[in-house]
């Protein structure tokens, strides 16, 4: 199997066993790999009633056919598994060198099943993987354990994915984190490995990925890093991160301010990329073989800090204008927690921002958190529940639950900002409209990384040969809604194979790496098929866990419009604009299940 492999590991914690399979080369085909086959492997394993924290809860670590080759930001892996957050389908994605690394190892991917009678770690080193006893890393935070654990195995250079105290505890939202300060953030794959007594998995390795076409392929490279060289998005991410976004999100309305209610904040300047740059940077981080390198290194001398992975956008915005701290350097700190312990950034700053709104409305007093006072801009207090969370301290535990269940608990379910009760990510569909389709209908909850209409909008990398073309970014159609669709297959697809959605070489130049590595031989039309294909399997499996029609929707404060800013009065029209979606997918617009159709050009006949 050319691009691949050919292999995974099967780990069995409760029976204490390891063992290969060759990778289902019909299900590659058809889903590539990264979260696309993830979910065809899940499909087979889980039923309606099975427990995201229980031992029968596979938890799957998945390459897809680029990784580990030359080509360009290929570096990722996607962990997944049924969401405790969200009781769905779960998935997350992360950078950094771990997904090379378990290539370099001798697989594919790895599918751990069962819970370990006690705390272990897994190694895997040219092949050969070992259970080892963890009781001495149970509680270690997710630095010190990736740093014991490269010393525990004798081998520095070993890549190593682990959970901090977050993930010990189930926190919902506990992140699976890699390379010092990257993480598998979102929708609590942390809780998941944590719940099976896994603390870490160790890689090391020297094996090659096999190539249909090895001088097509490095041609290919070559073009793609001549194409980085003069992208202008990719040099704004280069020289001021992800952040260097701020500014253009507050021009457009598209940065949430204060638990999402406010369109506009003069403050919010002093969150920037510039400002980023020029106070607080160390130096520029890459991920594997990236040409980019928005990652940053920070510090953070009032506390104490001289080395920080990050803040990226999405954490200045969950911990910095929804909560309104305008305060950078706190940001950079509150963000320096989350990595200590484990956690999403972007859903514990969501959970804080609400209830700090619902302290506001006098909903949450002093008595349900313990006698803390709760109040927007109070960044002393964020760090403080920040470690509650982590520890299940006090009001912390109730916080470590997510926002839904806060809502819930607190009779306002109205209020909290999650679709499928996941924290909506710091892009306002009130800004980019495209963003409600993606919102409502992102297999995992609510995700940016399932579709970036707000790049698309803005000039960031469409895919003119696929249909997706930049627009009015408030324009409310049933095309429109197609046009999101067709995003959302796209970015499916880059998160099969896996490619990091800031490289945006163009279809064709995708297309020849594709198919460079694996042979298929595939067209461009091909490309979209593939990724409506994984979209509607992880539909079919979401359908399966309850999903329906009715979850197709934006949370009210979404629905309710901003008075100032670059977004005031916008409401997205979502039921025209899913209809244009459905009928791109070839979903039924009444039940928003896949036709018989759809799910027969899916490979899914019978499925549904």
């Amino acid at each position: 199997m050319n691009g691949y492999m050919g292999k995974l590991l099967r780990v069995d914690l409760s029976g204490g066993r390891i063992w290969e399979e060759p990778l289902n080369e019909e299900y590659a085909r058809l889903f590539v790999g990264g979260s696309g086959l993830a979910a065809r492997y899940l499909l087979d394993m889980v039923g309606p009633e099975t427990d995201p924290l229980g031992p029968e809860n596979p938890l799957i670590l998945m390459t897809g056919p680029l990784v580990g080759t030359a080509m360009p930001s290929a570096g990722r892996l996607s962990v997944c598994a049924l969401s405790p957050l969200t009781r769905i389908w779960g998935e997350s994605n992360t950078g950094g060198f771990v997904g090379p690394e378990l290539r370099f190892a001798g697989y594919d991917g790895i599918i751990v099943t069962g819970r370990a009678d006690r705390p272990v770690w897994l190694s895997i080193v040219e092949g050969e993987a070992r259970l080892h006893d963890a009781a001495d890393l149970w509680g270690l935070d997710s630095y010190a354990t990736q740093e014991r654990v490269r010393e525990l195995l004798g081998e520095p250079k070993a890549r190593v994915l682990c959970i901090g105290p977050a993930g010990e505890r189930g926190v919902k939202m506990a992140a699976v984190m890699n390379d010092h300060g990257r993480a598998a953030g979102r929708t609590g794959m942390g809780a998941v490995m944590g719940s099976k007594n896994l603390k870490a998995v160790a890689l090391r390795g020297t094996a090659q990925v096999p190539l249909a076409d090895p001088e097509g392929f490095k041609a290919t490279v070559r073009e793609v890093n001549a194409a980085a060289a003069e992208d202008m998005a990719a040099e704004a991410l280069r020289l001021a991160g992800t952040a260097s976004y701020v500014d253009m999100a507050l021009m457009f309305g598209d940065l949430p301010i204060r638990n999402w209610r406010l369109g506009e904040w003069e403050e919010a300047s002093n969150l920037s990329g510039v400002l980023l740059t020029d106070q607080y940077l160390n130096r520029q981080m890459a991920c594997y073989r990236c040409p980019i390198a928005c990652g940053r290194e920070t510090r953070a001398p009032r506390y104490g800090l001289e080395k920080v992975d990050g803040p990226e956008y999405e954490t200045i915005g969950a911990l910095g204008s929804m909560l309104m701290i305008a305060d950078l350097e706190a940001v950079i700190y509150a963000g320096h927690l989350c990595n200590v312990y484990g956690m999403d950034t972007i859903s514990v700053g969501c959970t804080i921002a609400l209830a700090c709104e619902l302290a506001e409305r006098g909903i949450l007093t002093p008595a349900d958190t313990g006698g803390l006072e709760l109040r927007f801009g109070d960044a002393e207090t964020v760090h403080r529940l920040i470690s509650m969370m982590a520890r299940r301290e006090g009001f912390g535990d109730v916080l470590a639950e997510g926002s839904a269940a806060l809502a819930e608990r607190f009779g306002v379910p109205d209020r909290a900002v999650v679709v499928n009760r996941l924290e909506v990510p710091m892009h306002d569909p009130r800004a980019f409209v495209g963003m409600a389709v993606t919102y409502a209908l992102s297999p995992r909850g609510a995700c940016h990384m399932e579709g970036d209409m707000y790049g698309v909008d803005t000039g960031q990398g469409p895919a003119v040969e696929l249909g997706i073309l930049p627009g009015d970014r408030l324009e409310m159609t049933e095309e429109k809604g197609r046009i999101a669709a067709r995003n959302q297959a796209w970015r499916n697809l880059y998160n099969a194979m896996i490619l990091c959605q800031f490289q945006n070489p163009g279809v064709e130049r995708v297309l020849a790496a594709l198919n460079g590595a694996t042979g298929w031989g595939w067209a461009p039309e091909d490309l979209l098929e593939a990724g409506k294909r994984i979209v509607t399997l992880k539909r079919v499996l979401n359908m399966r866990r309850g999903v329906t029609r009715a979850d197709d929707r934006l949370p009210a404060p979404l629905l309710e419009p901003l008075e100032a800013g670059g977004a005031a009065g916008v409401v997205p029209d979502l039921e025209v604009l899913l209809a244009g979606a459905y009928a791109e997918y070839g979903w039924d617009p009444q039940t928003g299940a896949p036709t018989e159709a759809a799910l027969a050009a899916a490979g899914l006949s019978g499925l549904g």
